[in-house]
């Protein structure tokens, strides 16, 4: 999985791309401590368009972030959710945790 930080002058994105797993939880880390410190005060979403597949340890660093995000008083959406990665947010009722467009 690649993780990439953009910031704009409202609004912090983290894009993930491809298999998001266990395997990509260092970089998920990273990205996450990365766009904390690029974007304070800002907005956070996630954007999935190009995430092909999640599982169970996906939707715990997700949550990771969540809190993370919370104590630092920013608020995160999930954006470009589609195909097999909404079935899974939605079966683990991610929408009551997040705002998913």
């Amino acid at each position: 999985m690649d993780a990439n930080v953009t910031v704009s002058p409202d609004l912090a994105t983290l894009r993930l791309v491809g298999r998001f797993d266990f395997r990509a939880h260092r970089e998920f880390r990273e990205a996450v401590e990365e766009l904390l410190e690029q974007a304070p005060g800002k907005a956070v979403h996630v954007d999935l368009s190009e995430v092909s597949y999640l599982d169970s340890s996906a939707l715990g660093m997700l949550l990771m972030l969540r809190d993370k995000a919370r104590t630092a008083s920013r608020d995160v959406q999930l954006v470009g959710v589609k195909g097999s990665v909404r079935q899974v947010l939605d079966i683990a009722n991610f929408s009551k945790l997040f705002s998913i467009a």
